[in-house]
């Protein structure tokens, strides 16, 4: 089973992002900072927050869909905010996608907060709302089930550093993992956590029996040319000892994004 990790970036390279996908071709892709719009029909919308402004792909979600045409796709808002289309604003929703090979039957899934909750009416004040998808497959190769995690943490403007509302989110991604698992399983938890390598967050998740392989096997960071900021550590994945890991790639080439693609072979 090849399961892919990445964060998006709203499909501001979604050509190439797309062609990376559909080469790749994962059983499951966890897909972080994804935007559904679909009641516009424009390819692209503006992202703007004061003076940053961010080209999104509009319907990133439906494209995503039709890059992996043989995979179920399951879209977790978090928030619905607006986009720009010129001078007019555009409803539009955000947050995670999970797409699942036709192949693996999904046998349990859980949608959990795991900062906040859902933002009806606007993406809200920093640090915004959170949330994390858990599905529960099974695997005919191995005649087991697995069990996928994956989440966006909140964005603090101070940095990733530890802090009362990471903690906490901490303990709501742990809880949902339990949750999610069965005993025996196979877990794999991902996803932009948006903390630095030394978290108390993976002292947390430790005691699941959770290990960090991008850490634990002496990657650099996961972030691409692309981001120009300090800090080069922000996507994490783990893993608990039942996975027998036979590939782990922190994908640096093609750049589809500030982050680099997460790649787990099982």
């Amino acid at each position: 089973m090849r399961i892919l990790c990445l964060n998006g970036w709203g499909g501001k390279l979604h050509d190439e992002l797309a062609a990376y996908v559909r080469a790749a071709s994962p059983d499951v892709l966890c897909l972080q900072k994804v935007v559904h719009t679909p009641a516009s029909a424009r390819d692209w919308l503006d992202y703007r927050d004061g003076d940053h402004v961010l080209p999104q792909r509009a319907n990133f979600f439906r494209d995503l869909a039709d890059a992996l045409p043989g995979h179920t796709a399951i879209f977790c808002p978090a928030a619905q905010g607006v986009l720009w289309d010129g001078e007019q604003t555009v409803a539009s929703q955000w947050g995670l996608a999970t797409f699942v090979r036709a192949g693996f039957p999904i046998i349990g899934q859980m949608q959990a907060f795991v900062h906040k909750g859902f933002s009806p009416d606007g993406y809200g004040d920093h640090p915004r709302s959170r949330n994390a998808h858990a599905i529960r497959l099974y695997d005919y190769e191995r005649q087991s089930p697995v069990c996928i995690v994956h989440t966006h943490g909140l964005r603090d403007l101070n940095g990733k550093m530890d802090t009362p509302e990471r903690l906490a989110q901490a303990q709501k991604l742990s809880d949902l993992v339990g949750a999610a698992a069965e005993p025996g399983d196979r877990i794999v938890l991902c996803g932009d956590f948006n903390v630095e390598q030394d978290s108390a967050t993976f002292e947390i998740l430790g005691r699941l029996g959770l290990k960090d392989l991008v850490t634990g096997r002496g990657h650099q960071g996961t972030r691409t040319s692309l981001y120009t900021k300090p800090g080069r550590f922000a996507d994490y994945m783990l893993v608990n000892d039942a996975v027998d890991v036979r590939r782990f790639e922190v994908v640096a080439a093609p750049e589809v994004s500030d982050h680099c693609p997460l790649l787990l072979e099982i």
